[in-house]
């Protein structure tokens, strides 16, 4: 494993005036002001907003203007970590602080959009709040109500912003997969929360390709017993196809029917355990956890991480590659938040060339972008300099997510794109829709380091035993409640499963499962999942969906699926498998597999590596050891990955620390 506890390079440092100018240094200024507090550095200032949560917390309500029909009870009701309510009280609306930007920025562009089959166009503010309170109405007329969910099977496009901000201004619940999703996947998720409306298009382009959806929707509707209505997205021009069962409306046709004025529309505000929208998690180990977030976590937490972290502001134009299955898409369009303008992209990154994302950063003025480190690795292979090709000098903040930044990241970027920008790691995840570690505006770039513990969250690394440790790997846990820790799990009964899920390794304490190295100049490593969660280019997937579209395989006879540094980079998934008594592994059954966990799941489920193992290791209580392999994987010794005690086979794991051996003699990793 890379070393990362010892002095790292410093690539870039902020001016004064940079410093000066930044939206940490005006909110600490207010703070001044307005509550007689001074901080003489970020560390201290930090250690203020764990240690007094209220204070910290209540000061961004008032810094933040925030709306509500009536001020708020308590800042936090409750102390423990896995009851903690904020605000109550109060009542908000998430779409609601977005559009509040309408009347201001009027003509300004909102959203700035394009695909591989539309060409780039721009959403005024005026225009997204004309389709917002259009779609909201229509939404009312038929028949949704506060709490009821609408979900969508929808690409990262303009109607997909504007359907969620619509379901959400009227107090209904959010919630979206993307059309790459196969249909047991997205049933899987669906069907866990009874939606009423379903919003879908007929498909979706990747890579030159259309790929036509209209025979998924249909199952997809088939299986959904509690939907009333599908409004269909002619996005890729095949039309509706496939009759339905449930009463069909065309987008235009709703959106012309609902036109309202500003005056005339009303937002949903509602209370502080209202859920916004539901993220599913990656589902290893059953069906996706349905995690809930309520509107005033989102609002507060977004509007804090971007204007006293990553600095935006009106003048900021945001473009991440992203998926509509993947966090980052809610955190894209709440740059909105910030009266920034957000810039979408459905297609391929790589398509038609491997510059594509830095070509979209140049065409719309992107101040804060990023690519994903797995990206960065093709690049770098492929010799690819991005500012030889492209204006770039726009750029501010190069943001890189999703997977561990290596020093080689880092220094690629700052040499390739732009010398005088941030480079900024962050990692958080869906539990939070948000950043545990990132970046703050007063601190230097080191060569692999995430700059800082975000404020308000109370990050630590702790040993096995929960000691908190320095300059060493330990396990990421959060002492303290933050507003953005979910609501609740969806269906779960007492939350029972969302406790044990995130505090029952360290009672009390939230439990990230992350693997995370804190210096002692406050800069941060995370080293990847101590858990089993594959990470494909930044989104998490669930092994147990590999496992469900393998099990239907009768050449198959088991697997076992972890991401760990390989051909593919810092991500590649690795698929072993085991087969009936004198089955050999052949590539035509290769391809058969792929072509499974392709059209029933997705692309990023299609492993980089398959091998054949003569069998797959159990735990003593039946749960395949995907961890252990994984630290085998990562160069960890064997026995420190696993006692044989508490295998049902001892000798399990034997073949893959050969395994191990033999890549690491073959290509030295």
């Amino acid at each position: 494993m890379t070393n990362h506890s010892v002095g790292a390079e410093i690539l870039w440092e902020p001016s004064a005036e940079r410093m000066n100018s930044s939206g940490l240094s005006k909110y600490t200024a207010w703070l001044t002001q307005h509550r007689a507090r001074n901080f003489s550095d970020y560390e201290a200032l930090r250690q203020w907003s764990i240690a007094d949560l209220d204070g910290f917390w209540g000061s961004l309500w008032d810094y933040f203007e925030i709306i509500s029909d009536q001020p708020y009870d308590q800042v936090l009701e409750e102390r423990d970590n896995g009851n903690s309510r904020w605000f109550t009280g109060s009542k908000t609306n998430y779409a609601e602080h977005i559009l509040r930007h309408e009347e201001k920025f009027g003509d300004r562009a909102a959203l700035i959009h394009l695909s591989e089959i539309r060409p780039r166009t721009e959403t005024s503010w005026l225009e997204l709040g004309e389709k917002v309170r259009s779609l909201a109405t229509s939404l009312r007329a038929l028949g949704v109500e506060p709490g009821d969910r609408v979900v969508a099977y929808l690409p990262n496009i303009e109607e997909t912003v504007v359907a969620l901000l619509a379901t959400v201004s009227i107090g209904a619940i959010w919630a979206v997969a993307p059309p790459e999703f196969g249909v047991p996947t997205v049933i899987d998720r669906f069907s866990q929360i009874k939606p009423k409306v379903l919003i879908a298009t007929d498909g979706y382009c990747f890579g030159g390709k259309t790929i036509d959806r209209r025979r998924d929707l249909a199952q997809i509707v088939g299986a959904l017993d509690s939907l009333e209505h599908v409004i269909h997205i002619p996005y890729i021009g095949l039309g509706r196809g496939n009759r339905l069962s449930v009463i069909q409306h065309e987008w235009i046709d709703i959106l012309n029917a609902g036109s309202v004025s500003v005056k005339e529309f009303r937002y949903e505000r509602v209370g502080s355990d209202h859920p916004l929208w539901i993220l599913f998690s990656s589902g290893t180990t059953g069906l996706p956890k349905p995690i809930v977030h309520s509107h005033i976590g989102i609002i507060i937490e977004h509007l804090k991480n971007g204007a006293l972290h990553t600095n935006s502001n009106p003048e900021t134009i945001s473009f991440f590659y992203t998926t509509t299955g993947w966090m980052l898409f809610n955190t894209l369009v709440s740059v909105l938040l910030q009266g920034a303008t957000a810039v979408l992209y459905d297609g391929s990154p790589s398509f038609p060339d491997i510059g594509k994302l830095w070509s979209i950063a140049d065409t719309t003025g992107a101040t804060i972008t990023g690519a994903s480190p797995g990206l960065v690795e093709v690049m770098a292979k492929h010799g690819y300099v991005p500012k030889t090709h492209h204006d770039l000098s726009r750029i501010r903040t190069l943001l890189t997510s999703g997977a561990p930044a290596s020093p080689e990241t880092f220094r690629w970027l700052h040499e390739n794109v732009t010398s005088d920008v941030v480079v900024a790691s962050l990692s958080g995840g869906t539990e939070l829709c948000g950043a545990l570690v990132g970046t703050q505006p007063w601190a230097p770039v080191q060569a692999g380091r995430i700059q800082c513990r975000q404020l308000g969250m109370a990050v630590e690394a702790w040993s096995d035993d929960g000691t908190p440790i320095r300059n060493a790997p330990g396990e990421l846990v959060v002492t303290r409640p933050f507003p953005s820790m979910p609501l609740m799990f969806w269906n779960d009964k007492d939350s029972a499963r969302y406790k044990s899920t995130y505090f029952e390794t360290f009672p009390g304490v939230w439990h990230h499962g992350d693997l995370i190295s804190i210096f002692d100049d406050g800069s941060c490593f995370i080293h990847g999942r101590s858990d089993a969660t594959l990470n494909r280019h930044g989104v998490r997937i669930g092994t147990a969906e590999i496992y469900r579209t393998i099990d239907q395989l009768d050449f198959i006879e088991d697997g076992l699926a972890v991401c760990a540094p390989g051909i593919a980079g810092p991500d590649t998934l690795y698929l072993f498998v085991s087969c009936p008594r004198d089955v050999s592994l052949s590539s035509e059954m290769c391809d058969t597999l792929k072509k499974a966990l392709r059209s029933k799941n997705s692309p990023r489920h299609v492993p980089d590596v398959i091998e054949q193992a003569p069998s797959i290791p159990y735990t003593l209580t039946g749960k395949r050891m995907e961890v252990p392999v994984k630290r085998l994987l990562l160069g960890i010794e064997p026995a420190k990955v696993a006692k044989r005690g508490s295998m049902s086979e001892p000798t399990a794991l034997d073949w893959y620390v050969a395994y191990r051996r033999l890549m690491h003699e073959t290509t030295g990793a």
